[in-house]
């Protein structure tokens, strides 16, 4: 099976040599199109690093906190089994595949980026589960069961963010390993579990620390 052309067209106009590959992630069953691991071994040109500043391509990436939220859900399916789930900032797709392959009823995969949707869709194939897919958060109705989210509050602007998902859903599960200081009223920390993103970035221990944090809107 070959990537998806669009998805390696437009990661091979960020990085020239680049290539996607389907990888398998640990703990989870699920496979995903991710850049390939040997394209990570050299230095990047001053151009190549522009681009990737200016628009990464992140949903190349399994991030840490994704991989551990897909490996709990995998674990705990009475999460999301016969629920009605939306993927918050979903890149790749992994937490919505896990909820899929979980049992959920229904799943959408929320991303701004047109190529993260498509990420989306080509994962969801590569695993055999049906998706829904949304460009706006907001636009959605408050009919959710559940919010999954990851890998979103590293950059803090979006810390506000934590009321909006109990606007659209009864119950929001985030995952996260950038914020230090979490604190909200709403939000109680369920585990601290390790997880690496995927491939591995070799980034700093500390985040690869995990926490998952759960809210549930007041009655």
């Amino acid at each position: 099976m070959t990537a998806p052309y669009s998805l390696q067209q437009a990661l091979g106009e960020c990085i020239s040599d680049a290539r996607l590959i389907s990888q398998q992630l640990p703990g989870t069953g699920i496979a995903l199109w991710l850049i390939d691991p040997l394209n990570m071994q050299r230095a990047f040109d001053p151009e190549e690093t522009r681009r990737i500043l200016e628009e990464p391509p992140y949903w190349c990436f399994c991030w840490a906190s994704g991989l551990v939220l897909a490996r709990w859900l995998a674990e705990h399916p009475e999460w999301v089994r016969g629920r009605r789930v939306l993927d918050f900032g979903a890149g790749s797709g992994i937490a919505a595949i896990a909820a899929a392959r979980a049992g959920a009823a229904e799943v959408i995969a929320c991303d701004l980026d047109p190529l993260a949707l498509d990420a989306c869709r080509a994962n969801a194939e590569l695993n055999g589960v049906s998706l829904g897919y949304s460009t706006d958060f907001f636009a959605e109705t408050d009919r959710y069961d559940l919010i999954l989210v990851a890998d979103v509050l590293y950059d803090r602007t979006n810390l506000p963010l934590l009321d909006q998902f109990l606007g659209r859903g009864r119950e929001a599960l985030v995952a996260d390993s950038r914020v230090r200081d979490f604190r909200h009223p709403l939000y109680r920390r369920l585990a601290l579990l390790e997880g690496c993103t995927w491939p591995d970035l070799a980034e700093p221990a500390e985040f690869r620390q995990v926490s998952l944090y759960h809210a549930a809107r007041p009655l």
